[in-house]
């Protein structure tokens, strides 16, 4: 599998103006949130939306300065969400580093990331880029609704895969098809090809997150078990499975475990342990590799080329990373 960097050559260049501008988008007169917005710049991940909102651009018409206004917009307010994300589920990490609550509290954390948040709207209005705001304010609207019905849901336990995938799609589904579509858009696509886009974008966002879950379903560096959304009462593909695919006296003693234990690690060993016995993960993986094998589909309706390959490639790379 090639790496991130790799990927995207084809467009190096127009990712290192992206990554220029993205730093300036961040600017401010107040030396705090200076100081912080650098932080976030200096651990960036690895960029994979901006990726798809150029090669989308790229296989849709060209990338123009729309297109890298647009994809600062996506990565300003993916940055904001994951800033907020951080102070609601109280994590003190983010890829390995400090998060900003961790370092700056609570409630500078949430002016951060409503700073980035109007920073990204900002941009587009005073450039007039009003198609591709409403793409991803809907995205945004999305996220917002599928996290509060994953939450409503985990109370209750009460999640079966047709609830599942309605949360996936809205919580990271929904952005990843604003990249794409932002891309085409930017290129000056028509409705019909924004719309494949976006479809194409929607069905790797859920390959993505099903991927994203059955990593909960291993063990650490260590050997110790993850058990991430355990933990935090997430059911997911992995287990929904598992839970339709047992007796009713299993179906009880894991949810109890889930419930009752889920901050032990011996019975989060068991809870693992009783998802791989029953199938849980490779059906999940079944399933990933169905919504993958259908976006291919899609790209193989759009031209050949260096920008088609690109997109290949990000699609193998998000199904086949390993963390």
């Amino acid at each position: 599998m090639l790496s991130i960097n790799e990927i995207k050559k084809p467009i190096a260049a127009d990712i290192d103006v992206f990554e220029d501008r993205f730093k300036e988008s961040m600017r401010s007169s107040v030396p705090l949130l200076d100081r912080i917005t650098h932080y976030i710049v200096k651990r960036k991940g690895k960029q994979i939306r901006p990726l798809f909102v150029f090669f989308s651009a790229s296989i849709c018409g060209g990338i123009n300065e729309s297109t890298h206004r647009g994809a600062a917009l996506v990565e300003l307010l993916h940055t904001a969400t994951l800033v907020h994300d951080d102070v609601v589920d109280n994590s003190y990490q983010r890829r390995g580093f400090f998060s900003i609550n961790a370092l700056w509290k609570n409630k500078i954390a949430v002016l951060v990331g409503d700073y980035l948040l109007s920073k990204g709207l900002l941009l587009s209005i005073d450039n007039g880029d009003f198609s591709l705001l409403k793409i991803v304010s809907k995205a945004v609207k999305q996220m917002s609704e599928g996290e509060l019905l994953q939450i409503e849901k985990v109370r209750r336990m009460d999640i079966g895969e047709e609830v599942y995938y309605e949360v996936i799609r809205q919580k990271t589904a929904s952005l990843i098809a604003a990249c794409c579509a932002c891309g085409a858009a930017s290129a000056g696509a028509d409705a019909d090809t924004i719309e494949k886009m976006r479809s194409f974008g929607e069905k790797i966002g859920i390959a993505f997150q099903i991927k994203d879950d059955m990593f909960d379903f291993g063990t650490d560096d260590v050997g110790k078990p993850l058990g991430i959304d355990i933990k935090e009462k997430k059911v997911t593909l992995p287990l929904i499975y598992s839970l339709s695919n047992c007796n009713v006296t299993e179906r009880k003693r894991v949810i109890n475990l889930v419930k009752n234990h889920n901050d032990e690690p011996a019975k989060i060993a068991q809870i693992i342990d009783f998802v791989n016995a029953t199938g849980g993960l490779q059906y999940a993986e079944t399933q990933m590799k169905k919504y993958r094998d259908e976006a291919f589909d899609i790209l193989k309706t759009l031209p050949e080329g260096d920008a088609r390959r690109g997109l290949e490639q990000l699609v193998s790379f998000t199904t086949e990373r390993n963390k």
